[in-house]
This record gives C-alpha cells, sequence and structure tokens, in this order.
C-alpha cells in the first residue's frame, strides 16, 4: 500500500515559471552557470548559488547551506515564489524531440521507504547522504523531486488525461527546446482517488534519486528524535516525488572506459578474454549488441563483437544475469583488478544517449585503452533485481525524464 499526499507547494507565479526553473546545479559548465546568474535574475540559480550575490563562488557547509536558506526566503518576499493555500497534487509533461514524459508530483512518505514499498536499485555513500541531509535541514525545503516509477494504472491515466485537455497552469518551452507543463490537481475528488488508487498499488520503485530520498528519510528521524510532539504526520514525515508510469521511463546504458589493461598488451587481453566470451573482430564497423549478454569492445584501434560462452558462466539469480554485472564478474574485476567500481579511479562512465562514436573516440585520444558498450537495462530487470534484496552495480542505467528544479518546492 503506496501512500501519497497532496501538499502546498511553493512555486513561481505563472509568468516567471520558465525564467525560475533550472536544470540540476551539476548539469551546467562553469560558463554556463555564469552566463545565466548574470542575465536571469529570477533562474533559482541565484538561490542555489548564494554567493554570486557577494562575489564569492567558493562558499561551502552550513554557511553556504544558510545562505541558500536566506536566498530563497528573498525569492518568497520579492513575491517570485507563492504558497498554494490548499493541498494539491501536481501534473507535470515534459515532453523532448525523443520522448514525452507525463506524471503527478506528490508528497510520498519515509514510513514507504523504510517498510520497502518504495524500493531502491542502487546504493547510497554515505558521505552524500549526510552531506543531503544537513543541507535539508539548514534550507528547510527540496526543490527537485525524487523520480519513481509505478505500474501503469487506468484509473491514474485517466486522471491525467482530463486534466491535459484544460488549460496547463504552466506551458513553456526551454531554451534546450524541452516543453514543459504543470496542472494543479485541488480538486478534493480526485485528490481523493489518486490516494486511494495509489494505496492499492503495492510498490514503489525509485528510478533517479536515491541519496535524495535516503537522506530525506535520515533528516525525518534525526527530526522526529528532536520533537518530543512527533506524531508521525509532519511534513518531515514525507518527500517530493515525481511518480511516472513505467511504460513511460526511459532506460539508457552506461558505456564504460578503462585507463590500463592492468599490465597485459592488447593481445593478451583478448586471450584473457576469450575464457568467457566468443570475440567478433569488426575492424572499424560500428559494433552495437543486438541482444543480452553481449558487449561491444573498442580495443588499440578496432572493434569487437563479445559474446558470453554460457557454458563457462553460471547464472545463480536475477542479479548475475544483469550485463553489468557479468561485466564487473569476468572482466572488469577478474582481468582488470577492478574491485571497487564505485570508487575506482580507473574506470569511467558515460550515457551512452547521444553519441554512438563514443566508445572509440574517447579511446583514441589515447585518455583510455578499452571500452564496453552494452544494451539497456530493462524495467523489468530491474524490478526483478530489487524485489529480491539485490542492488544493481553503480551506472547500470542512466534513466530520464530528467526533472528541472523549483517548478514545484516542498518545505518541511
Amino acid at each position: 500500500m503506496a501512500i501519497v499526499k497532496p501538499f502546498k507547494a511553493v512555486r513561481p507565479t505563472r509568468d516567471k515559471a520558465a525564467l525560475v526553473s533550472s536544470k540540476s546545479y551539476e548539469v551546467y559548465s562553469p560558463e554556463m552557470r555564469q552566463s545565466k546568474l548574470a542575465f536571469n535574475p529570477y533562474t533559482f540559480l541565484h538561490v542555489i548559488n548564494p554567493g554570486y550575490k557577494y562575489h564569492k563562488q567558493d562558499l561551502s557547509g552550513e554557511l553556504r547551506f544558510k545562505l541558500v536558506h536566506n536566498r530563497y526566503l528573498e525569492f518568497k518576499e520579492n513575491k517570485i515564489f507563492k504558497q498554494d493555500t490548499a493541498p494539491a497534487f501536481y501534473i507535470y509533461k515534459k515532453t523532448t524531440a525523443t520522448n514525452s514524459f507525463c506524471g503527478i508530483i506528490t508528497a510520498t512518505s519515509v514510513e514507504d521507504y523504510h517498510s520497502n514499498v518504495i524500493k531502491k536499485h542502487e546504493g547510497t555513500l554515505r558521505k552524500r547522504e549526510l552531506l543531503f541531509e544537513n543541507y535539508l535541514k539548514n534550507t528547510g525545503f527540496n526543490a527537485e523531486p525524487v523520480l519513481l516509477t509505478y505500474p501503469d494504472n487506468d484509473i491514474i491515466t485517466k486522471i491525467i488525461k482530463k486534466y491535459k485537455q484544460q488549460r496547463a497552469e504552466y506551458e513553456f518551452t526551454s531554451t534546450d527546446k524541452n516543453s514543459h507543463l504543470l496542472w494543479v490537481v485541488d480538486d478534493k475528488n480526485d485528490i481523493a482517488q489518486i490516494e486511494n488508487t495509489f494505496k492499492e498499488i503495492d510498490t514503489l520503485y525509485i528510478a533517479d534519486g536515491h541519496h535524495r530520498s535516503t537522506s530525506s528519510c535520515l533528516l525525518a528521524q534525526n527530526l522526529a528524535k528532536e520533537n518530543p510532539n512527533h506524531t508521525g504526520k509532519e511534513d518531515y514525515n514525507f518527500f517530493m516525488s515525481y511518480l511516472l508510469p513505467e511504460s513511460e521511463l526511459s532506460i539508457y546504458e552506461f558505456n564504460r572506459f578503462i585507463k590500463d589493461l592492468n599490465g597485459l598488451n592488447p593481445d593478451e587481453f583478448l586471450i584473457e578474454l576469450d575464457t568467457f566470451f566468443r570475440i567478433e573482430k569488426r575492424g572499424q564497423e560500428l559494433c552495437k549488441p543486438k541482444e543480452k549478454h553481449q558487449f561491444c569492445m573498442y580495443l588499440n584501434g578496432d572493434f569487437y563483437a563479445l559474446h558470453l560462452r554460457k557454458s563457462n558462466y553460471k547464472f545463480t539469480d536475477a542479479l548475475s544475469k544483469l550485463d553489468a554485472q557479468i561485466l564487473y564478474l569476468t572482466v572488469l574485476k577478474p582481468i582488470l583488478g577492478i574491485e571497487d567500481i564505485r570508487n575506482a579511479s580507473k574506470i569511467m562512465y558515460s550515457q551512452n544517449k547521444t553519441d554512438s562514436l563514443e566508445l572509440k573516440t574517447k579511446v583514441d585520444t589515447g585518455d583510455y585503452k578499452v571500452s564496453f558498450g552494452m544494451l539497456p537495462t530493462t524495467i523489468k530487470e530491474l524490478k526483478e533485481i530489487v524485489d529480491v534484496g539485490l542492488m544493481m552495480p553503480p551506472k547500470t542505467t542512466y534513466i530520464e525524464p530528467k526533472l528541472r528544479s523549483a517548478l514545484t518546492i516542498y518545505e518541511f
């Protein structure tokens, strides 16, 4: 039973939504960030980059977090942000050149996270959990929802369709040529129907935002301890999420780039690979896997197709069938000596969405010795792994949509 709750979002006024909302801070290059800060006084980047006002770009820790809170208050005082007077859900649609996504922004339950109603597929780093928990505690808000996915549901689809036929509260196109629409669901009957429908859904899966959700749960635990009148209904017991049906989720793969061959020359490396793979040399022909358990490799100026020898590799559980795990167990760890793929300095990951020649171009620069590509993970694979309590290797999935910050803000 999944608990979803309407909330009183703080959000930009209709006329400023396009100017306020931004991509995640890390997405922008320093030059692009500086340009937006200089020429757009309404961008949310002014809130999360508070030192710009004082010509200080190197603020960090609690000082920066407190100044973020102050810039946020300024946006409210200057009526750039307003808070809705009644709790609502928010239907948000994003359309790119290739995909369209439409889901519901809600408050989801910390208790559901702890009871495994909300399930995660990636491990998190304690250092990042604590950092973001400290950020949340000092700022008092969250401006970017966690991306959750749920099985397609006819009732929810019908409600979304109803609102899409109405005028949107926000409708704008961002400079990356993506369109954004947002509708406010404040009708009490529609709110009750959404709440009751999700109560019939057993599981929600985190698609993107593992550290944000974990940090929100950590904050809730700490605030509960500090509150002698804690009831479990306080706003800090929930975190903002974007609920998207599984059919609209887009999953891409990450390529792997390795800096050295662990003391082997290319011929010796190929011989080591021969134990687990049937190897086809493709030369300059661009190689792309056609089915699961096949890999594309670029080495020493040539492409290779690697086909897993299933007679030499044993499938023991859902995780062992995952291509990213197969590559780790057969190549990265035993041959290339990469034990900890989360922290290893000799491996680099890059999402394979826009550059089909990336496997070749990054190796040809000399920065890397070998690269590997694979097919994207499916939502079916993700759920099978998560449902038996296992975690996927880091950088297994690059999931869209990537959500903008500050279209809706959740305070606690």
